[in-house]
């Protein structure tokens, strides 16, 4: 059974960092893409991040680009997001996700999460002014 776990919410103050962990288990292949979504409070979910495990390309959505950075580390089997210059616009709960399908890992999709078949339990992250 595949599991996702995240790790690294907090709380910090505006201008402040974090680094959120995404850690996947259950399988011997590694994923073909992983991506970080949010969820505002009274908002839907939204796409953050997204990484092709392979080739290493990535997305982000245009509120993030410049302070927030997705890496992984295949050694460790860990996806990251580096998350600097926080606002309070960030505060969310923070869901890494996975998938192990090439078909469903087509670039100009990921970021919608509609096709990930494996999500975290979210970690959370508050930003305060």
């Amino acid at each position: 059974q595949v599991q996702v776990v995240e790790s690294g919410g907090g709380s910090v103050q505006a201008g402040g960092s974090l680094r959120l962990s995404c850690a996947v288990s259950g399988r011997t292949d590694r994923p073909v893409c992983m991506g970080w979504f949010r969820r505002a409070p009274g908002k839907e979910r939204v796409g953050v991040a997204d990484i092709n495990t392979g080739g290493g390309s990535t997305h982000y959505t245009d509120s993030v680009k410049g302070r927030f950075t997705i890496s992984q580390d295949n050694a460790k089997g860990t996806l990251y997001l580096q998350m600097n210059n926080l606002k309070p616009e960030d505060t969310a709960m923070y869901y890494c996700a996975a998938e192990f399908e090439k078909w469903r890992c087509e670039a100009n999709v990921r970021l919608s999460g509609a096709y990930f078949t494996y999500w975290g339990q979210a970690t959370q992250v508050t930003v305060s002014s």
